[in-house]
């Protein structure tokens, strides 16, 4: 696990990479905030009250000299993010609702990632889920040609890695829903240094069963193909036939994966989010995620249940995410 993160840690170290953390008043998020800036890994931007937050800095005995701090109550750019806000929101907000909305520590975040004042943006330590993706799907919205936004974890153990998806989002994706999902953790994977070959799952190897379940997952994979044929891509598979060799040659012998898939994408939220669970649980790989992928630049949403050491490696991942988004 710590190779792994000194190789995102490598990869962001020295880019002036900004990320902004919403909920500034959070210990955790103080914690988290502190170390970066410590160790000049990126650069964190508070939200919220400069004196509450300093305040409470102080008691912890964290040092925010390298770290930025606004409060969208006296923010000297408010005009100018308001009418951006008004624009990205293309009629559905006037001057006046924009104003207000911008007085929410998230609307006021993910504005300050739009107009590319800062890389990315982590959320969630005190907000629902909801409240952390709404504004980012208003504001910087999904990619050209990616209709909705997906989550993946990425499972480690020792030198291993692969990349589950979606475990998070998208409670029943279609076809198209999955063909994007793939196509997306593909990148994901290779933010990591993952090599992707990547397994649409289902209950059936290549017909093994028919239907409209396991023929949404051949139509994802002919969609997939169509929009990245340089992806080396197939399914539909049961797990096994995926994951184990000798299992592949038996129900899949012209497959282009042959048991050696390290990208698996699953046909529902409700397989992928138990699978790596399970995997998390009885195999002891630790899962790094929720990443959310599919947007123009990156928010990721943590849980509140999180501690400082989750923080700080999320964000890790968002400027790594928001590194490649540059470049875009």
């Amino acid at each position: 696990m710590s190779n792994l993160f000194e190789m995102l840690e490598s990869k962001v170290m020295g880019h002036n990479l900004k990320i902004v953390f919403p909920e500034g008043l959070d210990e955790r998020i103080l914690g988290a905030a502190g170390r970066l800036a410590k160790s000049k890994l990126v650069t964190p931007v508070l939200i919220g009250d400069i004196e509450l937050i300093s305040e409470k800095a102080k008691e912890l005995k964290i040092a925010l000299d390298a770290v930025e701090i606004y409060d969208p109550k006296n923010y000297i750019m408010m005009d100018e993010m308001v009418e951006a806000f008004v624009k990205v929101r293309a009629g559905k907000a006037t001057v006046e609702q924009a104003r207000e909305m911008l007085m929410d520590e998230n609307y006021f975040g993910t504005m300050l990632v739009h107009m590319k004042l800062a890389h990315g943006m982590v959320s969630g330590a005190t907000h629902s889920t909801a409240d952390t993706v709404r504004p980012a799907l208003q504001i910087i919205k999904t990619k050209p040609g990616v209709q909705k936004t997906s989550g993946v974890f990425i499972m480690v153990r020792g030198e291993e890695r692969f990349v589950f998806a979606d475990c998070a989002i998208n409670i029943n994706p279609n076809s198209q829903d999955l063909a994007e999902i793939a196509i997306e953790s593909a990148k994901t994977a290779q933010m990591f240094d993952i090599e992707p070959r990547v397994a649409l799952l289902s209950f059936s190897t290549k017909g093994s069963a028919v239907s409209p379940e396991t023929q949404k997952v051949v139509d994802a994979v002919n969609l997939a193909r169509e929009i990245d044929p340089e992806i080396i891509l197939d399914g539909e598979f049961q797990f096994d036939a995926a994951f184990v060799p000798s299992v592949a040659r038996q129900k899949a012998p012209d497959s282009l994966i042959q048991g050696d898939a390290n990208v698996f994408i699953f046909p529902s939220l409700e397989a992928g989010n138990i699978s790596y669970k399970m995997v998390q649980r009885l195999g002891g790989f630790e899962a790094v995620g929720p990443i959310l992928q599919g947007l123009n630049r990156p928010v990721n949403d943590l849980s509140r249940g999180c501690n400082e050491e989750d923080v700080y490696k999320l964000a890790v991942i968002t400027a790594a995410q928001g590194f490649v988004a540059q470049y875009q």
